[in-house]
């Protein structure tokens, strides 16, 4: 048997991309019901592969014993693309399907500080339109507390 492609998703992170993978479906039944890779095998292998401007790069082989899993490759060149294709694999069989390459771009640490700073300049700005609108209410400009005699209208 083959052990089919896991399905992968790929998002980024600050100079990290975060990879979820679902292990594939099998189709063997026990007693009507669908087992799992997990349930055949106890424990998987997987390999991830990486594919930047710099090469192809194999990560260290890692194990699971879950159905659905992240893991965080770190240390990556900011606003660079990057793609990523999973292999499982078993002690028992080593016939696999990789999955199709999933490719993203690197978030940089700038980027979180834009948003962060453009929040903050909101904020800052919203302070002082208030501020002014205070004082021009308090100065008697907008929404006078007493009305003006008719001979100043």
């Amino acid at each position: 048997a083959i052990l089919g492609p896991p399905e992968v998703n790929v998002t980024s992170c600050p100079n990290c991309l975060n990879v979820t993978i679902k292990l594939p479906a099998s189709h063997f039944r026990d007693k009507g019901k669908l087992l799992s890779l997990i349930d055949i095998y106890e424990e998987l292998d997987y390999d991830i592969t990486l594919k930047s401007q710099d090469g192809q790069h194999k990560r260290p082989r890692q194990r699971t014993t879950e159905e659905v899993f992240s893991t965080v490759i770190e240390e990556l060149y900011p606003s660079r693309n990057y793609c990523v294709s999973v292999g499982v694999t078993a002690s028992l069989n080593k016939n696999s399907v990789p999955s199709p390459w999933k490719c993203v771009t690197a978030d940089s640490e700038a980027r979180q500080g834009y948003h962060e700073a453009a929040v903050a300049g909101a904020i800052c700005v919203s302070l002082i339109i208030a501020a002014v609108l205070k004082c021009v209410h308090a100065a008697g400009f907008i929404l006078p507390k007493f009305s003006l005699p008719q001979t100043l209208v």
